[in-house]
């Protein structure tokens, strides 16, 4: 199973009525009424004493004209209310309700015809921030939950230990012991923390890629020099197909976070005696480096959210982590040009490709 981000903008066309009989029937009215004044048919109407034929004929035109301006004015009255004033009063009281924290608002459409006018693409565009907002919302709230129990953890961890070295019974074994456990909730700590800063400043677009011509291959062979102790303690196989060299211009710190990220997943999942293979491609225009793992794989709901912040398939906790690796690898990689890629089954293993352009 392969997921991929797609991002596409949906074309709304907007469509007036550019003919309906009401409007046929109108001009049909002017015309007639025009025809009207031109005639001497409302004079013979009209027996006003004092009044010449001419007089007449002028208090008749005058009167009418005067019922056509009334008629005009009330229509289009009535007509500007229908299409403009209720649905702008609706618009706005939606809006209040909004700012006042109500996302559950969805405003329906004026309009039941096929052919959308302003005002029903004006509804759709609201009805869209309000899903957003109401997104960001729900991610807003999950992140804060989501870093205070990461934070809670290794805190918890480091005031028990504490207050259990003051304990002076305590034997220097255990003494080291529990000292070593601080120092390992404070590295957990400190990384996280790290992590989050390292997250915030890459989607606000404040670190900007420090971009110079690297050897990719030597990078990615120094990377699995130093994590070889890390196969040899769970017994995996590796196999590395890289070339001598190939050089890339591109932001070398960054494309570290992005390959240590995501050989110490393979390592993490993988079980003891199974394998991971890095295979590392060169074309004209990309390069490709695919590393796969035969652990416990990724089920369709963890693929759907592998990228998200602080999501971890595990929802015991169980494995160590805190859900912010992948996040940093798939900001990484948008931000320097490239795409990354995932298959996955349960029991069978998982393998990301990344894409990198030369």
């Amino acid at each position: 199973m392969k997921i991929k981000a797609v991002s596409a903008e949906l074309e709304i066309k907007i469509r007036t009525r550019r003919f309906s009989w009401k409007q046929f029937g109108g001009v049909c009215l002017i015309l007639f009424l025009l025809a009207l004044t031109q005639s001497h048919v409302m004079v013979t109407f009209l027996d006003i004493s004092g009044f010449s034929q001419q007089g007449a004929y002028l208090l008749s035109i005058g009167l009418l004209w005067a019922i056509v301006a009334a008629a005009y004015i009330y229509t289009q009255n009535r007509k500007i209310k229908r299409d403009f004033g209720i649905p702008l009063n609706k618009l706005c009281d939606a809006a209040q309700k909004v700012a006042g924290g109500d996302f559950s608002i969805h405003l329906t459409r004026e309009n039941q015809s096929k052919e959308q006018d302003y005002v029903d693409v004006t509804y759709e565009n609201f009805n869209s921030m309000v899903r957003e907002l109401s997104s960001i919302e729900t991610l807003k709230n999950s992140f804060i939950a989501d870093v205070s129990h990461e934070l809670k953890t290794p805190l918890s961890v480091i005031q028990n230990y504490g207050a259990a070295l003051q304990d002076s019974s305590l034997s220097d074994a255990e003494r080291i012991l529990y000292a070593q456990t601080v120092v390992e909730a404070a590295q957990k700590l400190t990384t996280l923390i790290t992590n989050i800063l390292k997250l915030n400043k890459l989607e606000n677009q404040e670190l900007a890629p420090e971009l110079k011509e690297f050897d990719l291959c030597r990078q990615l062979s120094e990377l699995i020099l130093s994590m070889g102790n890390q196969f040899e303690q769970k017994n995996i196989d590796f196999e590395a197909q890289i070339e001598d060299s190939c050089f890339i211009y591109s932001d070398e710190t960054m494309l570290s976070i992005v390959w240590q990220n995501l050989l110490a997943n393979a390592i993490k999942f993988t079980s003891p005696g199974g394998r991971i293979t890095l295979i590392q491609r060169n074309t004209d225009k990309e390069i490709e480096i695919a590393i796969t793992d035969t652990g416990c794989g990724m089920s369709e709901e963890t693929l759907r959210h592998i990228f998200d912040k602080f999501y971890q398939g595990d929802t015991s906790h169980s494995a160590p982590g805190n859900g912010l690796g992948l996040a940093l690898c798939n900001n990484v990689i948008k931000l320097t040009g490239g795409k990354i890629t995932v298959e996955s089954e349960v029991g069978k293993g998982s393998a990301f490709v990344v894409s990198l352009i030369k």
